[in-house]
């Protein structure tokens, strides 16, 4: 089997953006204009291709991440749709570590929204050269320049306007492409699949001549051919404008704008010709980055693996999803090589060969076999059996390990128990199964209850997780109330002891060692350091007084919390030949550890959410009066097509049932939306907290 096409005429891209914004009905007009399906399919109607899921039909939302691929122009493009709620940000994150180019959508009226800045700070993490597409321009209150405004202000980049509206609102009717400085109708009778390219309406022709001075003004400070073209008087091909638009796409300096209205079948094609123009190919990107490795230990030594079909087999593994038909399936971005169906890999990770038993290309939920895959490409596997999000498989002759992807940490829970003892056993197997398919989705047992608790990102993320168990996995459970994921953490210094000696079966049991802590910087978890020499301490010990630590640490030492962000120093120890043993500093690591941090001004912390109410007018007081009720912190306060939009920061424990107490106090008028911001110091009474102990 050869290729469906040369790596350089390969794409793959991501939509993603705020909730609402239309990615997958703009999805969808892809497929349709590039003939992947035969008819459009609607969010509303519940009949979206890439919207498979009961419940994403249901609610007319995305939950998933969905691949397909489709053709355009002599391209392959391979195609991720994303979610664009906070609560499933992971399928953002875990594509766009796959993904070469994305495009990034705008909501005509509101421009640049809160879920749209996480999305963008998560595509400059990875590097990844992005599109804009202003959408909904036939919605009214649409304003595309306020849209680009947004832009510059709020994701810090250039836009690059290559398009401009013709007409606006109900009257938005095409776009003028000012590289080409034409401009370009739609039909309506055709659902927009034929259109015609003519000059610019006169009415049109200044504002176009003036917007194509500043595209080139802007691309002549970033390219020094085309500002020697312009100041020699020589004129400047549409060619050289595409050419120099690349090199800044490509660069990061710049992000090309298109603008249209997915939903009235208007500006898909040039967004289309401005993926194959403008974002890379495999090829374009950097050579992909592992770690060398010594046996199934990974070295600080790094290696590159070029995107060519001849260099040896590397692959990610970015997604897990549980099938009825064939099993589990591994979601795969192909860096190197080929694999052919049946062949065997390598996990370095694991330490194991796994077999490929089929290699599949996806269309949301159907699969279309293929013997080989090559380099560049996405594609599914079946038959892997011990893999989870973030594996690499590899050429076990050239092995090497790819950088892991990041899980953000779970911010609430519920407790969940089976309704009889038939479901006891389905239930731990499918909640396993769903902890493979999303990482986010954590499950533990509560060491004072029993309880087992699920955590996850929020109540729509967790409320999605017991409907997918009711009816995917037919397990009948009673769910408990949200509760907050609360942790702990240290606010000084602090010094402690931990000594432990007992007999056990005429056999001593002895440890003892002397630990310092300190707060360590935000984010960075656990962080330990031996300070003591092999003849104090050896390294045997050392390391199960470090599992002790560990142990700890996820335990507490106020409310049972799991910890963040501290440094520990094993500063001295007390070594008996006779009578040490790796139990022994285990206990004792627990202990110091807890003496330690107990002398450390010990502090509850709980998560705070950033919030965005977009409220009419004559609410605004009440919303805010509402807030500050919250404990809420009002950031700031901005004007959008008529209405207020309050930004705010406010305690996630006080959030709870906030959807409705909205909705009653705006007559239903007032939106909200919220993200994960920090962890803050708990300010409220302790009293204020009952119930969350045992939930969280």
């Amino acid at each position: 089997m050869n290729r469906t096409a040369p790596i350089n005429l390969t794409r793959n891209i991501g939509i993603m953006a705020h909730i609402d914004a239309g990615k997958t009905t703009t999805t969808e007009r892809i497929l349709y204009y590039t003939g992947r399906s035969y008819k459009m399919g609607e969010v509303h109607d519940g009949n979206a291709v890439m919207d498979w899921m009961e419940q994403e039909q249901e609610r007319g939302i995305t939950i998933t991440a969905a691949a397909t691929t489709c053709q355009w122009a002599g391209h392959v493009v391979n195609i991720i749709d994303t979610p664009g709620h906070v609560d499933f940000t992971i399928e953002v994150e875990r594509s766009l570590r796959v993904l070469d180019g994305a495009i990034t959508l705008l909501d005509g009226v509101a421009g640049v929204e809160p879920q749209t800045e996480t999305v963008w700070r998560q595509a400059n993490k990875y590097r990844v050269p992005r599109l804009l597409f202003v959408n909904k321009l036939d919605r009214v209150g649409a304003n595309y320049d306020r849209c680009i405004d947004s832009v510059r202000e709020r994701l810090g980049t250039i836009p690059l306007v290559l398009q401009r509206p013709i007409g606006a609102e109900d009257r938005f009717e095409g776009v003028i492409d000012l590289v080409e400085n034409k401009a370009i109708i739609w039909d309506n009778e055709t659902l927009g699949a034929e259109y015609s390219v003519a000059p610019v309406p006169e009415s049109y022709q200044d504002e176009a001549e003036l917007h194509r001075e500043m595209l080139l003004d802007v691309l002549s400070q970033h390219d020094d051919r085309l500002l020697e073209t312009m100041i020699n008087g020589e004129t400047v091909t549409p060619e050289a404008i595409r050419e120099a638009i690349r090199d800044m796409t490509l660069r990061l300096e710049g992000v090309p704008v298109f603008c249209g209205a997915a939903f009235k079948n208007k500006g898909i094609q040039p967004l289309l010709d401005g993926v194959v123009r403008y974002l890379p190919s495999p090829a374009d990107v950097p050579a992909v980055t592992g770690h060398k490795l010594k046996g199934s230990e990974a070295l600080d030594e790094l290696t590159t693996r070029d995107a060519k079909d001849d260099a040896p087999f590397a692959a990610l593994v970015f997604k897990i999803m549980s099938d009825s038909y064939v099993g589990q399936l591994c979601f795969i971005r192909v860096y190197s090589g080929t694999l052919q169906a049946g062949a065997t890999v390598w996990n370095p990770a694991r330490g194991k060969r796994e077999r490929a038993s089929r290699l599949l290309r996806m269309h949301a939920n159907q699969r279309e076999d293929i013997d080989q895959c090559f380099a560049g490409e996405i594609v599914a596997i079946v038959g892997m059996k011990n893999v989870v999000t973030g594996d690499t498989l590899c050429d076990e002759k050239s092995p090497l390990l790819l950088e892991r992807i990041e899980f953000p940490e779970p911010v609430i829970n519920i407790a969940i128990e089976p309704k009889t003892k038939a479901d006891q056993e389905k239930l731990a197997a499918s909640l396993q199964k769903l902890m493979v398919e999303d990482p986010s989705f954590r499950v533990h047992v509560s060491e004072e209850t029993g309880q087992t608790l699920i955590a996850g990102m929020g109540e729509l993320h967790l409320e999605i997780i017991t409907d997918r168990l009711l009816r995917e996995f037919k397990v009948e459970a009673n769910v408990g109330k949200p509760q907050v994921a609360y942790r702990e953490t240290i606010r000084k210094t602090g010094r402690g002891e931990g000594k432990f000696l007992r007999q056990t079966a005429g056999k001593s049991q002895f440890g003892h060692c002397v630990l310092e802590v300190r707060p360590g910087t935000r984010g960075a978890g656990l962080t330990f350091r031996n300070l003591c020499t092999a003849l104090t301490l050896p390294p045997g010990f050392v390391a199960a007084a470090q599992q002790g630590i560990e142990s700890a640490y996820q335990g507490g030492v106020l409310a049972g919390y799991p910890m963040v962000d501290v440094e520990v120093d094993l500063v001295d120890a007390t070594y008996d030949e006779s009578e040490s043993t790796e139990l022994g500093y285990k206990i004792a690591g627990v202990m110091a550890f807890r003496d330690a941090a107990g002398h450390a001004d010990p502090v509850l912390l709980e998560p705070v959410m950033a919030v965005e109410v977009v409220v009419p007018d004559e609410f605004v007081g009440d919303v805010i009066g509402d807030l500050n009720g919250r404990r809420g912190e009002i950031r700031n306060m901005t004007l959008r097509n008529g209405s207020q939009v309050v930004d705010a920061t406010v305690p996630l424990g006080r959030m709870f049932g906030y959807s409705t107490d909205l909705r009653s106090g705006t007559q239903g008028r007032g939106t909200y939306t919220m993200q994960f911001s920090h962890f803050s110091p708990v300010s409220e009474p302790a009293g204020d907290r009952a119930g969350a102990r045992h939930g969280g």
